[in-house]
């Protein structure tokens, strides 16, 4: 695991492209905490820079930026390559003994670029990764990402460069750098809570989308990007090609399955560990790793005193019964309070999922004791495990019933009043009710439902629900720009409702909230984690399971449940779904009023310019009267305002 960064341009063909790359990867010694390196070739105008967490082949050997066997090519790599061992075998038996430096896994991986060719490569690897490649023969700068977006990389044109790094903030040191914010990013900050591929917070800048790559090609101004590895054709593939056996055979082909990614992703030359909530997906993955280790697993809980957010007792039932070696924290809520001002520098831009305070935290916990930690993301895209699911598909089902003109019009004539006339004739009425009907607010409700009513197919009905804020309301001057979930790109034809929400999910939601949560968190303590699930040839066979299947006998995740109670008892495991969350609804009026206040203040909010007032005013003022709680649409704007603060800060130190 490592920070990388480059350019090419720029400071690269005027000299100083060393000096201008080794600035940028400083500002990623988090991610690389022993060692770094710089490769430049100012004829070329190139310059590459890496920050490297060791992992794989502690040696001097394993060191980047690294040059293959022929001078061709140089690397800089971020991520592993779990089958490296297997893909050595094979270049050795098709292309002779290798003249190997050492065992590292980008040695092999890059060795294989110049055996195999790129995309044969790319097709080879089973791993998380992102990286540059510079193509000194043909003066080609090639940028790639994993396929499921487990690593991130960043590109842009600044100035005269045209750079690449693994996170925003590597892309100061450049003399050109301009951080202007992207109000249409904004808007699906505000929406999603985080900034899906491939946007950024800052104009013209952009995240290389997962199972892409960028080729900068020579005397070229703009790159080009194409997908090496197509998520849709795999879905697809999985519906025109279904698994064919029982129930009981997917849960025995699972397993062999889980069994072989982890077999790659135990592989480490320092210390290993898992997380383990308690929940059937990390539970899972701990269970499979104890029966092929031969030593206790190493595994890491939090716990906090507030029941509705605490799941140790869980995680220690489970650790006790497989007989890992558990560690496990209690934290009090200033510990967690205490986390909310690092945000912005854990999060190189702005991000509002609010577990991300709770993953830090573990993250801490488990680097005290461990390099690596495993972690068990994706159960719940891959295998059908959210509620959510199930309820936009019969929101849908019912709504659809309804002829799309009675409810477009219905929709019309609701709206043919202000909210605020709605507001001023229930007020009028509202004393005469029984206090249990009595509603605050109910011109915006009326207007929310008729805006249900306009919806035109289950993909707005599952936008809406998975939405906090709509976005246009709050950021001025802005337009929303198209996602997963809006037709960036078409959509596979997949048998139902729920098998749509899932592949949106597993495109967008999971790489673009979960695993950036994860990736962000755990690189700020130098941790490097994995995520089992998203072995790619796991996912294509979940991708071929039918919902019959996932969702056999009325229960989420049907499969891996069975292969859990082949190692737990499920009276341990069986219990309704718990978020990894922190009450930040009472923080908000407690601990972190003051804090939120001043963020806030209708006086900033319009100076700055970025947002309309009201709305945020209003959503904060009824947050604190207790009449509704908006923890979610205020986390939104309070991640950005602090982000925001923060940043402003570091220029004007530097300036």
């Amino acid at each position: 695991m490592c920070g990388i960064a480059g350019i090419v341009g720029g400071p690269a063909a005027t000299g100083s492209g060393a000096f201008t790359v080794r600035r940028m990867a400083d500002m990623l010694r988090h991610r690389g905490p022993d060692g770094d390196g710089v490769w430049g070739d100012a004829e070329a105008g190139v310059a590459l820079a890496q920050r490297r967490l060791a992992i794989v082949d502690l040696s001097s050997a394993g060191t980047q930026p690294m040059t293959s066997h022929s001078g061709r090519y140089v690397i800089v790599f971020n991520g592993e390559i779990y089958n490296h061992r297997e893909m050595r075998a094979l270049l050795d038996r098709q292309h002779g003994d290798h003249p190997w430096r050492g065992h590292s896994d980008t040695e092999v991986f890059l060795a294989a670029i110049e055996e195999m060719g790129l995309k044969r490569a790319l097709e080879a690897a089973v791993g998380m990764f992102a990286f540059g490649l510079w193509d000194r023969s043909e003066r080609t700068l090639v940028l790639a990402r994993d396929r499921l977006g487990e690593k991130p990389l960043y590109y842009g044109r600044i100035g005269r460069a045209f750079a690449f790094a693994s996170e925003l903030k590597a892309f100061h040191p450049l003399p050109d750098w301009r951080p202007d914010i992207d109000r249409d990013a904004l808007t699906l900050l505000m929406r999603h809570n985080s900034i899906p591929a491939p946007y950024s917070v800052y104009q013209g800048i952009s995240k290389l989308r997962p199972g892409h790559i960028l080729i900068l090609d020579d005397g070229a101004r703009e790159p080009r990007v194409e997908s090496y590895w197509s998520a849709k054709a795999l879905a697809e593939q999985g519906r025109l090609e279904p698994f064919r056996g029982s129930p009981e055979e997917a849960v025995i082909e699972l397993e062999r399955q889980l069994r072989r990614a982890l077999e790659g992703q135990m592989i480490a030359d320092v210390p290993l560990g898992a997380f383990l909530s308690g929940g059937i997906d990390s539970s899972a993955i701990v269970a499979v790793m104890q029966s092929i280790s031969s030593r206790p697993v190493r595994t890491f809980t939090i716990g906090f005193n507030e029941s509705g957010y605490n799941e140790a007792d869980h995680a220690e039932q489970v650790a006790r019964h497989l007989g890992t070696d558990h560690t496990e924290l209690y934290l009090t809520e200033q510990d967690a309070l205490d986390v909310v001002p690092q945000l912005p520098a854990i999060y190189c831009e702005p991000f509002s999922d609010s577990s991300q305070i709770p993953t830090f935290l573990v993250s801490r916990l488990a680097r005290g004791s461990v390099t690596v930690a495993l972690s068990g993301d994706g159960g719940d895209e891959l295998f059908s495990g959210y509620t959510r699911y199930a309820l936009a598909d019969a929101a849908w089902n019912k709504l659809s019933r309804i002829p799309a003109g009675l409810r477009r019009a219905s929709a019309g004539l609701a709206t043919l009043p202000s909210p605020g006339l709605y507001d001023a004739v229930a007020e009028g009425i509202m004393p005469l009710l029984p206090p249990r009907f009595r509603r605050e607010r109910v011109g915006d409700k009326i207007h929310k439902a008729a805006s249900v009513l306009s919806l035109r197919s289950v993909n707005d009905v599952y936008r809406r629900l998975c939405s906090h804020w709509e976005p246009t309301e709050i950021v001025a001057g802005a337009a929303e720009p198209p996602t997963m979930l809006t037709g960036l790109e078409p959509l596979p034809a997949l048998p139902g409702n729920v098998e749509r929400m899932m592949y949106l999910d597993m495109m967008s939601y999971l790489p673009d909230d979960i695993l950036v949560k994860v990736d962000r968190a755990a690189m700020a303590v130098s941790l490097e984690t994995r995520v089992p699930l998203l072995d790619h040839r796991l996912v294509g066979f979940a991708l071929s399971l039918p919902l019959s299947i996932l969702r056999a006998q009325n229960q989420t995740k049907w499969p891996l449940r069975q292969l859990l109670y082949k190692h737990v008892p499920r009276g341990l495991v069986d219990r309704p779904k718990m978020g990894f969350g922190v009450p930040i609804d009472a923080w908000l009026r407690g601990a972190l009023r003051g804090w939120a206040e001043a963020l806030l203040d209708e006086r900033r909010l319009r100076e700055d310019g970025l947002f309309q007032p009201e709305p945020i005013r209003r959503a904060w003022s009824e947050h604190l009267s207790g009449r509704r709680n908006n923890q979610y649409l205020l986390w939104d704007v309070l991640m950005f305002q602090s982000w925001r603060e923060a940043q402003q800060g570091a220029l004007a130190t530097a300036a």
